[in-house]
Formats: structure tokens, sequence, C-alpha cells
């Protein structure tokens, strides 16, 4: 798929070490540095307003403030970051996320926001605010997920995630759907109209490979893109909680939504991929 500025990259999922070539001229609205010794950190196109200087790019009609970024893009990595601490003596800590571009050069990062007690005693299922902020350190997207059921066998009360961008005002839901063994997702609105469908395979274990969970239009029919739990190499799956993801959309996708789908990347981390303490992660809706 072809990207801003003329640089084609390879077809999805991209592997964590498979970053395109360093070297490259990055596309228009970034400011890489490798030359003068500055570390590689990506700028997201201004703040909305006159544009300072050539560097800005013109921001998008509709679009929320601190996403323009995301209507240049057709997909997005997610790498959950390594705590010492969890690693080490399995106590949970918030959770922190890199969102990088394709070619590795980070947009935004992501945090966890809750308090010890939840973390430890709810384990998965614990609810949480999640704060995404831009390169700039300002908070572009919140997402927040109430406690909620997560087996089948209670369908009254599964899982739900808000998507706000800006915080405070919602511009979608992922909801689950009820399924006796699929994991199967709504994409929703603001209002909660269903506007794509996610579903996941009977077991999500990544057994030596990644994990896809399909993107489709709303009647269920042909894939539009997916969701990839990509697999880390085993020391990091055995040792560590820390997961790979990775997320393909259509390029012309309302900007919203590819928020939302990251929304719903995080909630599928959560559900299947969280190991607190002890406990073994989830693998299936019935497990």
């Amino acid at each position: 798929m072809p990207q801003p500025g003329g640089h084609s990259v390879a077809p999805y999922p991209v592997s964590p070490g498979g970053y395109g070539d360093p070297t490259q001229a990055p596309p228009p609205g970034f400011n890489m540095g490798y030359n003068q010794g500055q570390p590689p950190v990506m700028y997201q196109p201004g703040p909305v307003g006159p544009a300072p200087g050539p560097e800005y790019a013109a921001v998008p009609v509709g679009v929320p403030p601190g996403l323009e970024y995301l209507t240049q893009i057709d997909q997005i990595l997610i790498h959950q970051k390594v705590e010492l601490l969890e690693a080490f003596i399995g106590f949970e800590t918030n959770n922190q996320y890199e969102i990088k571009n394709s070619l590795g050069q980070k947009i935004y990062k992501a945090k966890e926001k809750n308090d010890c007690c939840t973390r430890n005693c709810c384990g998965s299922l614990r609810s949480f605010d999640m704060k995404i902020k831009d390169n700039m350190d300002r908070e572009v997207i919140r997402l927040i997920r109430p406690f909620r059921c997560v087996s089948c066998w209670c369908p009254c009360c599964l899982q739900e995630m808000e998507v706000q961008a800006p915080p405070g005002t919602t511009i979608g839901y992922v909801k689950q759907d009820w399924h006796p063994f699929l994991p199967k997702f709504s994409i929703q609105g603001a209002n909660k109209e269903t506007v794509m469908k996610l579903e996941g395979p009977c077991f999500a274990c990544n057994c030596c490979g990644d994990v896809n969970f399909e993107l489709k239009g709303k009647d269920g029919d042909k894939p539009i893109g997916r969701i990839s739990k990509q697999w880390s190499g085993l020391l990091k799956e055995v040792f560590t909680d820390t997961d790979n993801f990775g997320i393909q959309f259509p390029l012309d996708m309302d900007v919203k939504m590819k928020a939302v789908l990251m929304g719903a990347c995080f909630l599928i981390d959560f559900m299947f991929f969280e190991k607190v303490g002890e406990a073994n992660q989830r693998s299936s809706v019935f497990s």
C-alpha cells in the first residue's frame, strides 16, 4: 500500500523487527533527524490554527485535533513496553504502549490510569481509563473501560469500551457481541450504531504464530482489515506480559473509526493476552 510521500511498505502484517529502511526519506510531516544524531521521533501535523512553518500540514475538516496524521496511513503497530517490576516479581503495573507507523516511527503513546488494588485484584477484567498522547504530550484520545464480565455464560454484561477524541467527546464504542465460542465485537459510532464487525478465532492462542481478528463491514461479509496479535518470540511470550499488535484498515476510513479500532485493539489485549501474576491468560470466550 503506497504511503504519503510515494514510498511503499511491505504488505501487512509487519513483524516487530520488519520496519522499513530508516535511511529512506520520511513522509511529509516527519522530522526524523537520523543524520544529526537525534532520536528517531516523528512529529504529527501541527495544532489547529495558522501554520507557523512549512513542516506543519493542513488540518483536514472534521478530524479531532491531534488525529490528523491518521488520515495518511492504513496500518498501525502497537508495542507494549516492558515493565521490569512486573517482569521480575509479577506485580501488576499500569500498562504502557508505544503506537508507531509501519516504518517504526512513534506517533502516539498510551498509558493506563488505574490504582494498585484494582490492577492486582481484578486482573485482566479491571476497569480503567487510558490516555493516548501525541509526541507533543497532548492527550488526543481517551479510552474508558468499565468493569464487565467476559464469559459467554454471562451474555447480559459483556465487554465494552468507550472512545473519546478529544477527551470528553465520544466518537464511538467497542462492544462485545454474544457468541457461544467465537470472540465477536461491534465497532459502533457515537450514537451506538454498528459500523463494522470484528471477529477472532475460536482459540485466541498465539503458539508460535500470529492471532488475527478480521475486520468486516457491518453485514459481516468480506474482510476490510484486521487486528493481529503478533508472535513476539518464545522468551517474551513466556516470561513477560509485553504484546505486539498490528492494525490494518482502509486508507480512506473515517479517522474517528480508526481511533475506535485502536480502542478495540487495547480491549482485545486485556481480554485475551493480559497475564496477571500467576494467572494464565484467556484463550477463548468460555475459558
